[in-house]
């Protein structure tokens, strides 16, 4: 695990422009660094030592020089692609999976990524092409940013080392900004910072002669098989579970895992080798979800460490979470990782973390709605449409929203787990010199519900394919990689692999929800090794008590300064955000995850584009 970095060209003083980048990104590398310089190409590596500790140092080449790699990653199946290398009859270096994809892709050229089973994102020089390649992993569990700046490609691991490229000039990008109010976090291609983009997962870049092309090598898809009974499922989900786990314990250090009181952090300690498990949780949960996790560690027999969080220290740290998110995030439990990941670097370099079940399994609450809203598939769409509308002016009573999203077709109403402001809200507290576009949202979604009905997915697994193409890309596996890597941890997630999905996207609806239950064949898995009451738990969101804080006066005053700003009556109307202040502080109504979304903009805003910077 690391950090890269680099640069096309001979930009005038690049080494110590290449150094700066470097140092921006220490975190993820605090062990070693290197450089590669040659004509037209710099290449920069920050270092976590993780595997072939003596010998894994980056920039690495290949025998003739011709090849040279950074990357960021590990690749899980290394021993077996180094065996099939070495009989094709390449001799190898060192013992480290970075030499395999040199090799790998001397040997089958851009096709390399279709033999790689990880996470990674990476860069190669060909010097013999003059062509840069580059690559994100399949489900994006590693972050890769890039831009061309003056006709030359610029990437790095995170944006604030882009940021130090000189001729990169800092200006938000406002359709980003658009778009986060109802997601929550950064969903489009293009980042916050104008000219700065994300190779998306599953994507090839190449860079040669000023010109940019990508292309997707990898589309995940759902293709549930039939014949099989629930027996067999849990047998196939269960060897293929600890199939992946085995392999991400592959290290030279030790591997611990973090623990939460849900069922696929304890599901993955059970099928786990380590010894040791970290939990954090928060004063207002009376320590519920650090006394699970002792329980459940001591009957597992593994070490347990724990920290509780105090309101003071959460407000302490937001700043630093949102500089090392890069972009706004307003999902409140990515303090937790913070904490938590904290708390295990300072024994540990390597954490197992349980992303992914729930895009694979079929584990959000949400995913009950298709069924509970199955009525309202029999009504007459023009009946539908005059429910909606008297819905809609209707007061906020019970039962008005089960009406509203029953009269809804769901690419319109569903974008993910998170939802924070429809078109009409954001337009109505956000400035923009055009005004707010008609259906942008449906603009972002629409493709992958295309997709989706072209592939004949019922409900259940559109929201589940909806869900792996942007909650768990912009919100989910960002936060783990940056809060692991902001205390130079590696995070590994043996739910989020190619050859586990294999198995998961098989798997028949009916399998998945189950009446109440979501993830039925999943938690039948967990049943063989936890006590029932643990595997059958419902999906729960960290318990962050944010509508709390909000209403208390020391927190409301901090949100209030932030919305009566400059920085704030720069993108917003200030007045609307101190009504939606002042309705919540009231108890009216429950604003906070709205009032949050702006709030943590606003804090993102002040780091990287306050008056110090």
């Amino acid at each position: 695990m690391c950090g890269i970095c680099g640069f096309t060209g001979n930009i005038n003083d690049r080494e110590n422009i290449l150094t700066n980048m470097m140092n921006k990104i220490i975190h993820r590398g605090p062990d070693q660094e290197g450089q590669y310089l040659d004509e037209g190409i710099n290449l920069g590596f920050r270092r976590l030592s993780i595997i072939d500790l003596d010998y894994g140092m980056q920039p690495m080449k290949d025998a003739s020089g011709d090849i040279v790699i950074v990357f960021n990653g590990e690749i899980y199946n290394y021993k077996e692609l180094r065996a099939e290398l070495t009989a094709k009859g390449y001799t190898f270096a060192n013992n480290s999976d970075t030499e395999c994809i040199i090799y790998g892709y001397k040997e089958y050229g851009e096709e390399v990524v279709n033999h790689l089973r990880g996470m990674f994102a990476f860069v190669i020089w060909d010097k013999s092409e003059g062509k840069v390649f580059g690559a994100r992993d399949h489900f994006g569990i590693k972050p890769f940013y890039y831009g061309v700046i003056d006709g030359e490609m610029v990437f790095a691991s995170e944006i604030k080392s882009i940021l130090e490229y000189p001729n990169y000039t800092k200006d938000v990008n406002i359709e980003a900004l658009q778009a986060y109010l109802t997601f929550q976090y950064s969903v489009l291609p293009e980042t916050f910072f104008k000219g700065i983009y994300k190779l998306m997962p599953g994507h090839t870049m190449t860079f040669k002669d000023g010109k940019l092309q990508i292309k997707r090598y990898f589309i995940p898809s759902f293709k549930p098989e039939e014949g099989l009974n629930l027996e067999q499922w849990v047998d196939r989900i269960d060897k293929a579970t600890k199939e992946s786990v085995d392999y991400h314990m592959v290290s030279d250090v030790e591997v611990a895992s973090l623990l939460s009181s849900g069922v696929d952090s304890s599901y993955l300690v059970s099928r786990y080798s380590g010894t040791k498990t970290f939990t954090v949780g928060f004063e207002n949960d009376g320590h519920a979800e650090i006394d699970y996790a002792k329980r459940l560690a001591d009957k597992l027999e593994l070490e347990n460490f724990s920290k509780t969080i105090t309101p003071e220290e959460y407000w302490q740290v937001l700043p630093s979470v949102q500089y090392h998110m890069d972009e706004p995030l307003a999902d409140a439990s990515c303090v937790a990782l913070y904490f938590v990941d904290r708390e295990a670097a300072k024994q540990v370099k390597v954490v197992l973390s349980g992303e992914g079940a729930d895009e694979f399994f079929g584990g959000y609450n949400i995913y009950h709605e298709p069924f509970s809203l199955k009525p309202f598939k029999k009504i007459p769409r023009p009946i539908k449409a005059l429910l909606k509308g008297v819905a809609t002016i209707a007061p906020d009573i019970k039962g008005k929203s089960f009406v509203l999203r029953g009269c809804t077709p769901l690419r319109e109403r569903f974008v993910g787990n998170a939802f924070r402001f429809n078109e009409k809200e954001a337009s109505k507290i956000l400035k923009t010199p055009m005004g707010m576009p008609k259906k942008y949202i449906e603009r972002i979604t629409g493709e992958f519900y295309d997709r989706a009905k072209q592939e004949g997915y019922d409900d259940v697994t559109t929201m589940q394919y909806i869900d792996m193409n942007f909650w768990l890309i912009g919100d989910i596996l960002l936060k783990a990689d940056k809060m692991s890597m902001a205390h130079s941890l590696e995070s590994r997630v043996p739910f989020l692999d190619k050859e586990l999905f294999e198995t998961a996207r098989r798997i028949p609806t009916e399998f998945k929800i189950h009446g109440n239950t979501t993830k039925y064949a999943f938690r039948e898995c967990a049943n063989r090794y936890l006590p029932k009451e643990v595997a059958d738990k419902k999906k729960l969101g960290f318990p962050v008590p944010i509508k709390t804080w909000l209403r208390e006066e020391g927190c409301y005053s901090k949100v209030k300064e932030a919305f009566s700003s400059t920085a704030a009556d720069k993108f917003f109307y200030t007045g609307e955000l101190l009504k939606l202040l002042e309705k919540h502080k009231n108890g009216r109504k429950d604003l906070s995850k709205k009032i949050w979304t702006v709030y943590m903009f606003l804090m993102w805003y002040n780091i990287y584009f306050g008056e110090q910077n």
